[in-house]
């Protein structure tokens, strides 16, 4: 895959973008159903022919790219954005390093991929089976994000289920960031190139 600011801006957005949907689910517990889709469909998308080839379209990740344009400002809802998409990054970093959750986690994608030729991967169900994969291999690896909503929406089962596969696709595009070269110094430095082509590609949507 590229190496460039574009591909590492898309994969950027796309943790924005599963972070945003969590946001959404845990205070309403629903969220944007198209972007939803696209940051669902993304996890199982693992042989795309470039970059943005893993969430379909620019325009598919239309909220993720807001989000990096104008969401991760200093409010209350800008800092808890941050703080999920530094953990999640963080998990990132410790499940690359675990051969064995790694195999563990492609071997479980395999399988939802192949079911997903038979149900309807936006199905309860197999939401719940993303869920699953998110608590049994991703969890492990610690430290658990702490999630902030309406308590009464989180103590759903559907609630919760949405969110941990929301979550699990934020790795997925973490993992995304880490093979288009996405760095630490990219974050710190080269935060304001990412904005300003976020920007570009919202003009062009």
């Amino acid at each position: 895959m590229a190496n460039t600011n574009y591909d590492r801006t898309i994969a950027f957005a796309g943790i924005c973008q599963a972070v945003a949907l969590v946001q959404q689910v845990a205070k309403d517990g629903h969220c944007n159903s198209a972007a939803f889709e696209t940051s669902i469909a993304a996890i199982t998308n693992t042989s795309p022919a470039d970059t943005i080839g893993v969430f379909g379209h620019e325009r598919d990740l239309k909220l993720g790219l807001e989000c990096l344009a104008k969401g991760l400002d200093s409010s209350v809802t800008g800092n808890e954005l941050t703080r999920y998409i530094i953990s999640l990054m963080a998990l990132e970093r410790k499940l690359s390093q675990r051969r064995d959750a790694m195999s563990q986690l492609g071997d479980r994608i395999h399988q939802i991929e192949r079911q997903s030729e038979h149900f309807d991967l936006f199905e309860e169900q197999m939401i719940s089976n993303l869920a699953s994969v998110y608590l049994d291999v991703i969890s492990p690896i610690g430290p658990r994000i702490q999630v902030t909503g309406n308590p009464a929406m989180l103590q759903q089962p559907a609630v919760q289920s949405k969110v941990r596969a929301l979550l699990l696709s934020g790795i997925r595009s973490a993992v995304l960031w880490r093979q288009v070269g996405g760095k630490r110094r990219h974050l710190v430095f080269g935060r304001k190139k990412m904005v300003q082509q976020a920007e570009i590609l919202l003009a062009r949507i």
